[in-house]
């Protein structure tokens, strides 16, 4: 080799060198802001800085001198706080299209709108969802599409299909027996809920959600009515717990509450109805709380415009109020409560509504907060999100102002970052 080509060739092997080097060294990016909210407590922190290294959290502290970073997101003014958790989402749902209206589009329709929905839920500040039913595994597909980098949104921990009885409110119910239209999913028995739970779960699901009554947007049925016996609801919370999945089961009636809770479900969606002993039970159990208690307001405002029957709107305005004040008594009673929206039903990126209604129901903001943090965490059994400490991803969202003291601020999140990309920052 000739001499003065030996240090050029040097040079680029060490370029190379640093090169793979920083390939292999997770970028540092610290923030600092004014306050932190600490979901375990309900507390501000003053002052925080976060030290962020590739997608987890590495160091909390408050003040003191910022560490060596890569680079440095001064959020002056502004709160930090956990990535929000929604408990309760149908991804692959638009309510622009209600009743009938949506039999005007194909299948693949309702896959492709859960992409923009995805993004929107993001960029309102939930970094994790829970989609408690979707059709044709469109919520499935979604997470893998996410969790590979082809498409932007949360964190999203499946159900896939929802089951229930024949007939029931997760059956298909709005069509003649000439259309024979009916849930391959249908339980009637025990061992078909057992089959139902294996099913789901063989292709993706990571949450059971069954329906325990009759619901709101399903037709001849009514929230009051249990279909679900005892018996089928405790063969699938054993088959879903023996394969270490939660259980979700929308309940609205008392009856059907109770013996959800009785067979162990995790948690109970909407409890529109609950009554003294439901709520005694829950706390005796442990069993969580997920109750929607904003989105009567979007479907009595826009419903009949965007097609929905007047039968589903009448049962909707029908709880509507006895929800929001069985709300108040569970978490007057001490009751474990979790934030979940049942968006779909309203748009999804409006998830952040629901938070003034559950402060308006007698949570503090703090509580509020915590719901859709540290408790949504602890309810789905993951040490790795909900919480900004080190270890956990680097969910990361914050808010001009105190939204303990005014929780309508986090209807505007102006900073999003999940494992530790940034993809909102308002200037």
């Amino acid at each position: 080799m000739n001499r003065p080509l030996k240090p050029i060739v040097a040079l680029v092997l060490a370029f190379i060198a640093a090169a793979a080097s920083a390939q292999q060294t997770p970028a540092t990016t610290v923030l600092v802001a004014d306050r932190l909210f600490d979901s375990r407590t309900g507390r501000i922190v003053a002052n925080p800085v976060i030290t962020v290294r590739g997608e987890r959290i590495v160091a909390v502290q408050s003040g003191g001198a910022l560490p060596a970073a890569d680079r440095v997101i001064q959020l002056k003014g502004m709160t930090l706080l956990p990535g929000l958790i929604d408990m309760h989402t149908h991804i692959d749902a638009d309510p622009s299209y209600g009743g009938y209206t949506s039999l005007q589009f194909g299948d693949r329709f309702w896959s492709m709108i859960s992409v923009p929905n995805a993004w929107k839920t993001l960029q309102a500040g939930f970094t994790t969802i829970r989609n408690v039913g979707a059709g044709d595994w469109n919520d499935i597909g979604l997470k893998q599409a996410i969790d590979q980098g082809k498409v932007p949104g949360p964190r999203i921990v499946p159900a896939a299909h929802s089951f229930g009885a024949t007939g029931g409110h997760c059956d298909s119910t709005f069509f003649p027996p000439s259309m024979d239209q009916k849930s391959p999913f249908n339980v009637d028995s025990v061992d078909e809920a057992r089959k139902s739970v294996r099913t789901v779960r063989k292709y993706g699901a990571e949450v059971i959600k069954i329906c325990a009554t009759g619901g709101v947007f399903s037709r001849n049925t009514e929230p009051g009515q249990q279909q679900m016996s005892l018996e089928q609801m405790k063969a699938v919370v054993d088959d879903a717990h023996m394969y270490g999945l939660k259980v979700a089961a929308h309940a609205h009636g008392a009856a059907g509450i109770k013996d959800a809770i009785r067979a162990g479900v995790d948690t109970i969606e909407h409890a529109s109805l609950i009554d003294d002993e439901g709520i005694a039970l829950a706390k005796k159990h442990g069993t969580w709380l997920s109750m929607d208690i904003y989105n009567t307001e979007y479907t009595q405002s826009e419903g009949r415009k965007n097609g929905v029957l007047e039968d589903n709107l009448r049962k909707d305005r029908e709880v509507a109020d006895v929800q929001r004040e069985g709300f108040r008594k569970a978490h007057r009673a001490g009751v474990r409560m979790v934030y979940g929206t049942d968006a779909g039903v309203h748009p999804n990126g409006d998830n952040a509504k629901q938070f003034r209604w559950m402060v308006r129901y007698g949570m503090t903001p703090a509580q509020a907060i915590q719901s859709a943090t540290a408790n949504a965490a602890e309810a789905l059994a993951r040490a790795d999100v909900g919480v900004i400490e080190a270890g956990r991803y680097a969910d990361i969202v914050a808010v001009s102002g105190d939204p303990t003291q005014d929780v309508t601020l986090l209807e505007n999140v102006g900073f999003v970052m999940k494992g530790g990309d940034v993809y909102k920052q308002s200037p």
